[in-house]
């Protein structure tokens, strides 16, 4: 393996990372955008309710978009352990 391949395939792992992070993070960032609004304008301070919130977001993301991201991992990693002859060789 040279090392245009190696940093291909790293390449291609990291922007598979970034596909499957990517909707979990933001969405995580926006709720937590809106609820430390809502508190600043509230003045109330709770750490507990930004957790929970986050939390319920983050599940319910998880939720909505698990089956997309699990069939691009599937897929990924099928693709990758059929090209594991070709990256050796």
């Amino acid at each position: 393996m040279n090392p245009e391949i190696a940093l291909t395939e790293i390449g291609r792992g990291l922007q598979m990372a970034l596909l499957l992070g990517a909707p979990l993070l933001l969405a995580v960032l926006a709720i937590g955008v809106l609820v430390g609004i809502i508190q600043a304008a509230t003045q109330l301070n709770e750490p507990t309710i930004a957790f929970v919130a986050k939390a319920i977001g983050l599940a319910a993301t998880l939720a909505l978009t698990g089956n997309f991201l699990l069939g691009k991992l599937v897929a990924f990693t099928t693709d990758l352990f059929q090209r594991i002859p070709q990256l050796i060789g």
